[in-house]
């Protein structure tokens, strides 16, 4: 889709419900499902991060959204696909910053370059006990990014008609950090199978935009 409509469009997420835990279950595996219902997150003291979902323009101004393949590291996410965010820090006014400032520092883009459009419904990551807070932003002048080469492996620059495909939604047998050999929910997209807390906020991603578009 062009770029200029897709914007177009997209602004009209600012008023539209989320989806929120119904569109998570349908890119769960029952693990965690079973594990929510048993449990409640503000019992387990998360820590708190944000994550932007951004979309922007290549040079056919053709629209797409941006992952990132984490490095491999002593931790639960490592070499996984996920957006830019991370961890609150101190000087974060609030977690939206949080997705900013982190999003500038792994992959480049300015913090003022970016148009926040929606806020969207928090995701707990029971390994690495995490509350994630996405959201959407519009990036509409992309110079090129630069990746933080000690966090970031590679750029993974998805078209928007590759995300919203049906097609691209599988299933496949993993074997997590907390679990051997379990049939999981994912997209299948430039390559790579995206699971867990990332193809969650995707889903829900996915069902506003097609309330739109």
């Amino acid at each position: 889709m062009d770029f200029n409509e897709f914007c177009q469009r997209a602004l009209k997420l600012k008023n539209l419900p989320l989806p929120g835990e119904d569109s998570h279950h349908k890119m769960s595996p029952q693990l965690r499902v079973d594990w929510l219902k048993e449990n409640k997150v503000q019992d387990v003291n998360p820590k708190r991060a944000g994550v932007m979902a951004l979309f922007y323009p290549d040079l056919e101004q053709e629209t797409r959204l941006l992952l990132i393949l984490r490095k491999v590291y002593q931790g639960v996410h490592s070499n996984q696909i996920g957006f830019p965010g991370g961890k609150v820090e101190k000087e974060d006014r609030d977690l939206m910053q949080t997705a900013l400032r982190e999003t500038h520092e792994e992959v480049g883009v300015p913090p003022t370059a970016v148009e926040v459009i929606k806020e969207l419904s928090e995701v707990y990551i029971p390994p690495s006990n995490f509350l994630v807070r996405p959201y959407i932003g519009i990036y509409p002048n992309p110079r090129p990014f630069i990746k933080e080469e000690s966090e970031v492996e590679s750029l993974v620059e998805v078209y928007l008609r590759d995300f919203l495909d049906d097609s691209n939604h599988i299933e496949e047998i993993l074997s997590t950090s907390y679990a051997q050999n379990i049939n999981v929910p994912a997209f299948k997209l430039n390559g790579y199978t995206v699971w867990g807390a990332t193809a969650m906020m995707m889903s829900e991603i996915k069902e506003l935009l097609r309330q739109v578009l």
